[in-house]
């Protein structure tokens, strides 16, 4: 399987994979491409440390809001910024 398709195909599914909500059977495919391929690796270790970095900072309420707000809209995620 061509990495570049493969990965087109799997990066929107990655959220869900991160969060554990998908079937087994996709978690499977998943695993399967993430060991060779760096650079979905990569992404997806960068998306579970950026929402344990959040959660951290969340639960702490450490960071400022212009801080969470920037960030929400840095991977846009604008409609979702709490107020």
């Amino acid at each position: 399987m061509e990495h570049s398709s493969s990965c087109k195909h799997l990066l929107g599914s990655l959220s869900d994979y991160v969060d554990g909500e998908l079937s087994k059977e996709l978690c499977a495919e998943i695993e399967r491409h993430l060991a060779d391929c760096t650079n979905c690796q990569v992404v997806v270790d960068t998306l579970r440390r950026t929402i344990e970095l959040y959660k951290a900072a969340v639960s702490h309420e450490t960071v400022p809001e212009h801080v969470v707000q920037r960030l929400y809209m840095r991977l846009n995620l604008d409609d979702y910024i709490p107020h």
